[in-house]
């Protein structure tokens, strides 16, 4: 598609691109949504002729005289922060049915999901007008630290792993860790780049918190439990417990503020995975809770990469919310519905970091700090294809691949049991 006429001097493109192109040929709008920060409003402008921004207090109150006031502009046309009134929704639906449904005339960019209060505002789901699409920060592949030679589609294509040499060591994970993938942090140094991530959380309780009418300092208090936690199956009471309060917060308390977090795109969880699909176990297992980007656990746990060169565990925690976020970040750019990430855990102790669900097939995946530890995460993941496949009643299909990917290694390469080891500094979607 042609860049738009708003495109931001120096952007650097993002995966999700094609796949954003590709609604907007189909779908008269397309709302891009994701954490604050991340990007969606630079690359909506990519594609975009012209612009409201509803975090303008100019913009927003036209907008809540009259929704449609938002959308005039030459087409394709950007809405920003569009659930600062919600109203726009069905004023952009109502305005893809004028068109006759042409395609690509609006996009909405949004930071949150509607809170309660607001939902009754919305009367009309979008539903074959507005296209939805999820962004997050970048990816290693998006911010060049990695080399992108192994794509995960081409590995559930099953196209063999060329051997690829990336080496990167502690050091630079830590780094990335801290850093995160925000755009602003391109091309600044480590230190000021940190700040981004201070900053975000400090932004997100004085501001977004107390929008909600919500305790800034419970919201704290949650968030540093959580990156405690991080990787961790935690439940209400251990979570309780880490916040520290005097006071023991109910159960009802803590779960609307975890629904906070979720509904700002602060965190996401990782549910738990069973064969079959059909299986009641899915919905049995408790969630693991990961940041939008590894960066907010660091400033919460007030990690800089010299200090986690001292404490490799927290470190691995923060590696393993990397990873998730960059496979978040490559299956939602991938057509059609299907593509989930999970993790297992079985009654006997078996553990297994991600299992990648697209197009029908699954690949389970072990996420190590360093490739010394390859061995171990191999056996883990061979055993759960002996646990999915022994059944030959089941009919459980094998696995696409088994991967362990690593932080600091040297090589993408499959190893003799089949099992590939691939340094994250090698793959993109």
């Amino acid at each position: 598609m042609t860049v738009g006429a708003l495109a931001p001097k120096g952007y650097r493109p993002r995966l999700i691109e094609p796949k954003l192109d590709s609604l907007m040929q189909a779908f008269g709008c397309v709302e891009i949504n994701g954490p604050k920060w991340c990007g969606k409003t630079w690359t909506a402008m990519t594609r975009a002729a012209s612009m409201t921004r509803l975090d303008s207090p100019s913009d927003r109150d036209a907008a809540r005289l009259d929704p449609s006031l938002a959308l005039i502009g030459q087409k394709p046309h950007l809405v920003d922060e569009w659930q600062e009134v919600p109203e726009v929704w069905d004023a952009a639906r109502r305005a893809v049915d004028a068109s006759g449904n042409e395609r690509g005339m609006l996009l909405l960019t949004g930071s949150t999901a509607l809170n309660p209060n607001d939902r009754p505002k919305v009367h009309h789901s979008g539903t074959g007008r507005i296209a939805r699409l999820s962004m997050l920060p970048r990816t290693l592949f998006e911010t060049g630290d990695s080399c992108g030679e192994v794509s995960l589609a081409s590995l559930f294509e099953g196209k063999p792993l060329s051997p690829t040499r990336r080496e990167t060591g502690l050091q630079e994970v830590a780094s990335w860790c801290c850093r995160g993938g925000w755009p602003a942090n391109l091309g600044i140094n480590d230190a000021s780049a940190q700040e981004t991530a201070a900053q975000y959380i400090q932004s997100l309780t004085d501001v977004n918190v107390m929008e909600d009418g919500r305790s800034p300092e419970t919201a704290m208090a949650l968030m540093s439990a959580l990156a405690l936690n991080l990787s961790q199956v935690a439940t209400i009471k251990t979570l309780s417990k880490d916040m520290g309060a005097e006071d023991a917060l109910s159960q009802n308390t803590i779960n609307e503020y975890l629904e906070l977090l979720n509904r700002l795109k602060v965190t996401e969880q990782l549910n738990g995975w069973e064969p079959p699909m059909r299986s009641k176990a899915r919905v049995r297992v408790k969630p693991k809770r990961y940041f939008c980007d590894p960066s907010l656990a660091a400033a919460l746990l007030g990690a800089t990469p010299d200090r986690l060169m001292r404490d490799t565990q927290t470190l691995g925690m923060l590696f393993e919310n990397l990873v998730i976020r960059d496979l978040r970040v490559f299956l939602s750019t991938y057509r059609g519905l299907g593509s989930a990430l999970h993790y297992y855990r079985d009654e006997k102790g078996l553990e297994v970091d991600v299992v990648v669900e697209h197009a029908g097939r699954w690949a389970g995946i072990e996420v190590k700090l360093s490739d010394t530890k390859a061995d171990d995460a191999a056996r883990n993941l061979l055993a759960l294809k002996r646990k999915v496949t022994s059944n030959p009643a089941a009919q459980n299909a094998e696995p696409a691949f088994l991967a362990v990917i690593v932080g600091r290694g040297a090589l993408a390469y499959t190893r003799d049991d089949g099992v590939m080891v691939i340094p994250a500094a090698t793959l993109t979607a």
